[in-house]
Order: structure tokens, then sequence, then C-alpha cells
């Protein structure tokens, strides 16, 4: 299934660049906060990552990376979670995430599940890397494949269909 979109591509020297990211970054917060009502549901689902997909895909790369940079840090601070020591391999796959959902939505100039999917595989596999040096454990680097693979898929489905539905308005 593929659907041509209105992409938007706000910069940092408009307002509603902020604006926006703001209310992403309210959408990370609430939905991991439900998520983690769960057992295991943060790190089964990865909430923390599906309104930066939309954010980065719909409004550019610069909305993305704020919402990518900030999530993270004000659920750390406000609810202690993602744990602190876990921010860096978090905020990395974030930033990833906004980089490629942003790449792909400029570069595609539209949506489908396959585009989808490889933007959440292509930043799973680098943050993977990633984290795998900052931390040093192989096994605990892979635990997204390992246990989040509902998550991904509610990144790749979900953001779709969510996507789909902010883009017929």
């Amino acid at each position: 299934m593929r659907t041509t979109v209105k992409l938007y591509a706000l910069d940092y020297r408009q307002s509603r660049t902020y604006l926006t990211a703001s209310i992403f970054v309210a959408g990370n917060i609430v939905l991991p906060q439900l998520f983690h009502l769960l057992p295991q549901g943060g790190i089964t689902w990865l909430p923390i990552y599906f309104f930066t997909l939309v954010a980065a895909y719909k409004y550019g790369w610069q909305v993305g990376l704020l919402t990518a940079l900030c999530s993270p840090l004000v659920n750390s601070l406000l609810f202690g979670m993602p744990h602190p020591a876990a921010l860096p391999a978090i905020t990395l796959k974030s930033v990833l995430l906004a980089t490629a959902a942003g790449y792909a939505a400029h570069h595609f100039q539209r949506i489908s599940l396959l585009i989808l999917a490889a933007v959440v595989l292509a930043y799973q596999s680098v943050g993977t890397l990633g984290e795998w040096l900052i931390i040093g454990n192989f096994s605990q680097a892979i635990q997204d494949f390992r246990i989040g693979l509902p998550g991904m898929c509610l990144q790749i489905f979900g953001g779709y269909f969510f996507l789909r539905q902010l883009l017929s308005k």
C-alpha cells in the first residue's frame, strides 16, 4: 500500500517547528506511560520512538530531531524511565530514527509500509551497533530485536495508519 502525502519541512527559524515538536514530545511522554502499565511494556513496545517517527516523516528531520532529543530526556527527568544509564543508547536510536524517517519522507515523497519498514530496520540496525559500542554488551544491545519486535511492528503499521490519518486531514 502506497500513499502520496503532503509533507512539510519546518526549520529551526520557525516557531511552528518548536510548537509541533512539543506536541510530539508530549505524545512520546504519554504513550510510554501507558505502555509502562503493561509488564515489560517499554522494552516490548518501544513507545518512546513512535511519535519521533511520525514527527520526522510528516514535518521533516528538524522537528524529528527536536522530538528525538527531548523525548528521552524529559521522560527520564520526569519519570526515571528510561533509566539515565540507558539515555545515550536510546537517544542515539531516536536521532537515527529521526534522520532516517526525515530522509525517507523527503526522498520518496510518499508513505508505504515498505518504506517505514526500511526506516525502522535501518535505525534499529545502526542503533544496535552503536548501542553495542556504548554499553559493550552485544546481548543487551540486540534486546530490541529479541524483545522489541512488537514495538517495531507498532512503529511500521501504527505509524503508517497514524500518518495516513494525519495526512488525510
